[in-house]
């Protein structure tokens, strides 16, 4: 990694860097006597940091990222819980964000804390920051959210051409994804080469509001995915087990055996081809590495929520 003379990082010459995958991520506990840190973290290199919120603070348990440009930081999301006490996520940013100016000291480092979407379990933290000096919380509503990036409020409707985002060298590609949400944006970090696509891809539930913009969205990040370097394709959620096919069940506060965050582009690939093919079927269709809730009905909403409750009730007694 080169660095010049005047103490800037160069975030171009050697992109994509080659990070570190190699974590165990926590996924909750199996009893109350047990404890879990609210946060964790991993550094994937020196200016890219992950982050996961503790099923033991909420079981959504989404992923948060940290990237570190050279005039100020984006953190992507703020987690599923608002109470600092709970979820110290300022707290833990502050320390990350210190430790980096010790290694790069600079006056007046930024931060922008934007979104993957406006679901909830992504943008609650955000009230931790609003006091926060030189930060900037880009708003969580759709038309807002891509005015500040300057996609336009047509950019939605036009399949997501990128605009840049520059932190200070170290430049994103931001393009607008809709389909699980309105407001859904997708992130390619070209120091790193990863695709931070929110909700939209990962190993999961992949819940779809909008159709016809998902099938459009997904479109657009193959051909996206096949015009750049992409290292990693990184979501927000664990939700698969390392069994092909089979998933966590909803609400579970205990995940053994998930399976790993990242997926490639060629299960990006994957998951448009599927789309594809069931686009005139609204229903539930499982794959080996994500499973596609089409605009589901009542009958399959009542099974994820039964197979829920049933899980929570055998979990119960061995949370006593």
């Amino acid at each position: 990694m080169a660095v010049t003379r005047d103490g800037e990082v160069d975030f171009e010459t050697e992109a994509p860097v080659d990070g570190s995958l190699d974590v165990v991520w926590r996924h909750g506990v199996r009893a109350r006597w047990q404890q879990e840190p609210p946060v964790q973290t991993h550094w994937y290199d020196p200016h890219t940091v992950l982050l996961r919120q503790s099923k033991t603070v909420n079981y959504e348990a989404p992923f948060l990222f940290l990237l570190f440009g050279n005039e100020r930081a984006l953190l992507l999301d703020s987690g599923a819980t608002g109470d600092p006490a709970a979820f110290p996520l300022r707290a833990t940013v502050d320390g990350l964000v210190d430790q980096w100016l010790a290694a790069h000291p600079r006056e007046g480092y930024g931060l922008v804390v934007a979104h993957t979407h406006a679901h909830g379990d992504h943008v609650a933290g955000d009230p931790q920051f609003t006091d926060r000096p030189g930060t900037a919380v880009v708003p969580k509503e759709a038309d807002a959210a891509r005015d500040f990036f300057g996609l336009g409020s047509d950019a939605a409707a036009l399949g997501s051409a990128p605009v840049s985002f520059d932190l200070g060298g170290r430049v994103l590609d931001v393009l607008a994804t809709p389909g699980h949400h309105d407001s859904s944006l997708t992130f390619y970090d070209r120091w790193t080469g990863i695709l931070f696509t929110g909700d939209t891809v990962l190993p999961g539930r992949l819940y779809v509001a909008d159709f016809p913009a998902f099938l459009t969205t997904m479109r657009s990040l193959a051909e996206f995915a096949g015009t750049h370097p992409v290292t990693h394709v990184l979501g927000c959620h664990i939700e698969m087990a390392r069994r092909p096919g089979r998933d966590h069940p909803l609400g579970a506060t205990f995940q053994p055996g998930e399976r790993a965050l990242q997926m490639t582009p060629a299960q990006l690939v994957a998951i448009r081809d599927a789309a594809v093919s069931v686009a005139d079927r609204p229903g539930v269709y499982r794959f080996d590495d994500f499973v596609i809730y089409h605009e589901p009905g009542k009958r399959e909403t009542r099974r994820l929520l039964a197979r829920a409750r049933w899980r929570k009730a055998l979990a119960a007694p061995l949370r006593g």
